[in-house]
C-alpha cells in the first residue's frame, strides 16, 4: 500500500466530507441549512460555494481541526480529493459520505494520484495528509492503479538522458519480474536479421541501440491480448529536424510505451484470465551520419514498401513492425498507444486522448469504461477517402500525408494497413502531459486512457 494510504481508520482521523455543488446551498436540498449552527456559520462566513476542487477546513471551539468540507461535481467524482493531499495539513483522514463503495474507491484513487511527487533529480517536502482506506473497498485495486500511474509519469519525467532504449528496457524487465513474466529483446543490427526493419531504420542513427521489447505473461490458453507501444526516447525530428521548441518536451516521445506498461502491470497485478504480450519497439530518432532520409524506401516486417516523406513521422514507422508482428498471433485485442501527432491535440486539446477503432462494439465498450473509469477519451474516424492521401509514386504508401489536414487520421489509417482484420484494434493518440496543474494531476507526464483501457479489458474478460 502507497504512503498516502492507511489500512485502517486512526481515531483522531478526520472527516472528509464532499459536497455536490448543486445541493450546497439549493432550496429544495439545502445541504447547507442541516448543518449545525457552527459549521453552517463559518461555512457562510468564508464564502464557501462548494465548487469542484474547493475545500475549507472547519475548526474546533479550541482551534483544532474538526472536518474538511470539499467541493465535488458529482458523487463519486474522482477529483474532488485530487488536491487536498497537497493542501491539507499533515494528519490522517478518511471519507465520511454515503456513497457507493465504487465512487469511495474512486475518491481514494483521485486522493492517490494528488499525492504523486517526481523526486529523482530534486528532493520535495514529504506530503503528510494521509487517507484511510474504507474496509468494504479493495485496497488493493486502488493501489494497483495508483502505483501504475505513478509508473507511467516517472518513466515519462526522467530526463532522456536517463531514459534510453535501454533503460526503458531495464523498466519493462523490472516490472515483467515483479508478476512472473518473462522478457526478451532484439537489439541492434539483430533487428535487420529478424526482419524489423522500421525499427532498426529509425533507430540507427543513435548511440544508445534500437531494440524491440517483448513481454508475455499469463495462460497461453487465455484469450490472447496484445498491448503496443511507441517507445521514441528522445525525438530530434531526424534530418527533419525539429525547432528548439518543438524539441523541449521530446523525452515524453516514449509515453505510449509507458502507458502500455502500465495496462501490462495492473492486467499482472489483478490476474486478468488472458494471455497478455507487450511489444515496444525502443529508438532513439537522432542525427547523425546514419540517420535515414526523406525519399528513403524501406520494406516492412509486413513486406509493404514505404516511401518517407518525413523523418519526423518516425513514430508510425517503429510501430508498424510492432503491430505487424503483433498481428501474426491473431489476438483477440490488439490496443497501442502513441504519443503520435499534433494534429490530435489541435483536434481535442491536450487532456483528450483520441481514439480510433476497427470495431463499433469495441468503441462502445472502451467509452462506457472511460466514463466509468472517469478517465476520459473521445473517438475519431478512420475516415477511409483519407487514405489516399498517403499515397506514394515509388512505394506501396508514404509516412506522411500530402496535405496538412487530418493528421491524426491519415496517421492512424497508416497504422490500420498493418493490423489484419480479425482483431479488434484500437489505437490510441495522446499527448501524455498536463501542461500545468489541476486537482491530481501534478504538471509533467500523465497517464491518458490507460485506467479506461484497464477497465475494458476487466469488463470483457471478466476476473480472475
Amino acid at each position: 500500500m502507497h504512503a498516502c494510504f492507511l489500512n485502517t481508520r486512526p481515531a483522531d482521523a478526520i472527516p472528509i466530507i464532499p459536497v455536490v455543488e448543486q445541493y450546497f446551498s439549493d432550496a429544495s436540498h439545502g445541504w447547507l441549512s442541516r448543518q449545525e449552527p457552527l459549521r453552517a456559520r463559518w461555512l457562510t462566513t468564508t464564502g464557501f460555494k462548494a465548487k469542484p476542487g474547493s475545500y475549507c477546513l472547519i475548526p474546533n471551539a479550541d482551534g483544532t481541526l474538526n472536518a474538511v468540507v470539499a467541493g465535488a461535481a458529482s458523487s463519486g467524482d474522482l477529483w474532488a480529493s485530487g488536491g487536498l493531499p497537497t493542501q491539507l495539513p499533515a494528519g490522517s483522514y478518511y471519507l465520511d459520505a454515503d456513497w457507493q463503495t465504487t465512487a469511495r474507491e474512486q475518491f481514494a484513487i483521485g486522493w492517490g494520484l494528488g499525492s504523486y511527487r517526481f523526486t529523482r533529480y530534486k528532493s520535495v517536502p514529504e506530503i503528510e495528509a494521509k487517507l484511510a482506506i474504507d474496509p468494504a473497498c479493495d485496497a488493493a485495486a486502488i493501489d494497483s492503479q495508483v502505483a501504475s500511474a505513478y509508473l507511467v509519469r516517472d518513466l515519462i519525467n526522467t530526463a532522456a538522458e536517463d531514459m534510453m532504449p535501454e533503460q526503458l528496457a531495464e523498466a519493462i524487465v523490472a516490472v515483467g519480474q515483479d508478476f512472473g513474466a518473462t522478457v526478451t529483446q532484439i537489439v541492434g543490427d539483430d533487428l535487420l536479421a529478424q526482419n524489423y526493419p522500421t525499427v532498426h531504420t529509425v533507430g540507427r542513427a543513435s548511440r544508445n541501440a534500437p531494440r524491440l521489447i517483448d513481454l508475455r505473461w499469463g495462460n497461453p490458453d487465455h484469450p490472447r491480448v496484445t498491448l503496443v507501444g511507441k517507445g521514441v526516447c528522445f525525438d530530434s525530428g531526424g534530418l527533419d529536424i525539429k525547432s528548439a521548441s518543438g524539441m523541449r518536451m521530446m523525452k515524453k516521445d516514449m509515453g505510449g510505451a509507458a502507458h502500455a506498461l502500465g495496462v501490462a502491470r495492473m492486467v499482472m497485478q489483478s490476474e486478468l484470465p488472458v494471455s497478455l504480450r507487450q511489444l515496444v519497439p525502443a529508438v532513439e530518432n537522432a542525427v547523425s551520419s546514419q540517420s535515414f532520409r526523406p525519399g528513403d524506401v524501406i520494406t516492412s516486417r509486413k513486406g509493404i514498401t514505404i516511401e518517407v516523406d518525413n523523418t519526423d513521422a518516425e513514430g508510425r514507422l517503429i510501430l508498424c513492425d510492432a503491430l505487424a508482428e503483433g498481428r501474426s498471433e491473431a489476438p483477440e485485442v490488439m490496443i497501442d498507444f502513441a504519443t503520435l501527432t499534433g494534429a490530435a491535440r489541435v483536434a481535442l486539446g491536450t487532456d483528450l486522448p483520441a481514439m480510433f477503432t476497427n470495431s463499433d462494439a469495441m468503441a462502445s465498450g472502451l467509452l462506457k469504461a472511460a466514463e466509468v473509469a472517469q478517465d476520459p477519451v473521445w473517438r475519431l474516424p478512420l475516415h477511409k477517402p483519407y487514405r489516399t492521401m498517403l499515397d506514394s509514386k515509388v512505394a506501396d504508401i508514404a509516412n506522411a500525408a500530402n496535405a496538412p489536414f487530418g493528421g491524426a487520421i491519415t496517421a492512424a489509417l497508416f497504422l490500420q494497413e498493418f493490423v489484419e482484420d480479425g482483431t479488434d484494434w484500437a489505437h490510441f493518440d495522446i499527448m501524455a502531459w498536463n501542461r500545468s496543474t489541476q486537482p491530481g494531476r501534478p504538471e509533467g507526464g500523465e497517464a491518458m486512457g490507460m485506467r479506461a483501457v484497464f477497465a475494458y479489458l476487466q469488463q470483457r474478460f471478466g476476473a480472475a
